[in-house]
């Protein structure tokens, strides 16, 4: 799965666990092992750091992990693999305006782990945590060529809010994507979602 970005940069890895440990069911029996944990210690930092970092190529300072961390560490979780972290999701809960708003910060799973629906287990939890906290919306952006990152959000509920023109230090464009909390969301079949996303992109 590929990592989500916002507009400041992210991505992340992990060495060490928390005292609070989720064992969630899989499908496949070579996720059986896989927890999902919330952030506990800035001793995770350095890990969560070098996972998200090998994936972008807009590094974050380490100012904004800890504005991140530790202003929503109940919005920080990690999906380890014994004492190895594999994914991270970093976001924030505030008021927008009338909204009080989830921003999905930073995603990123370990490439050897990825296709084993982590990346989307991850995503899951924040918006659980996020709807208990009576969130009322929820966004992101990622880049508007990530056709997995698109359906992996698609497939969740989130809609493309607007198209954002050169909106990464490299030149690409970004879709904002958002999930409606209060309301059912009718998902569209991925083959459908994908073929839309490949004529935005030769449409320009």
């Amino acid at each position: 799965m590929e990592v989500v970005k916002d507009k400041q940069k992210s991505s992340t890895s992990i060495s060490s666990t928390s005292s609070t440990t989720t064992q969630l069911t899989s499908d496949t029996s070579d996720t059986n092992d896989i927890t999902y944990v919330p952030y506990s210690s800035e001793l995770q930092l350095p890990g969560i750091m070098s996972l998200i970092e090998n994936d972008l190529s807009e590094p974050y300072s380490i100012y904004t992990y800890r504005y991140f961390i530790n202003n929503w560490p109940n919005l920080c979780f990690m999906a380890m693999n014994q004492e190895t972290c594999i994914g991270v999701i970093i976001c924030k809960l505030d008021r927008h305006r009338e909204a009080l708003r989830g921003y999905i910060a930073m995603l990123a799973v370990k490439k050897e782990f990825r296709k084993k629906k982590i990346g989307t287990t991850l995503v899951k939890i924040v918006i659980n945590a996020m709807k208990q906290q009576n969130a009322d919306e929820i966004v992101l952006e990622t880049e508007y060529t990530n056709l997995g990152a698109l359906s992996l959000y698609h497939n969740l509920g989130f809609i493309r809010d607007k198209r954002l023109y050169r909106y990464y230090l490299n030149g690409v464009d970004a879709f904002r994507l958002k999930l409606f909390c209060k309301g059912e969301i009718p998902v569209v079949e991925e083959s459908q979602h994908e073929n839309r996303v490949i004529e935005e992109r030769t449409n320009g």
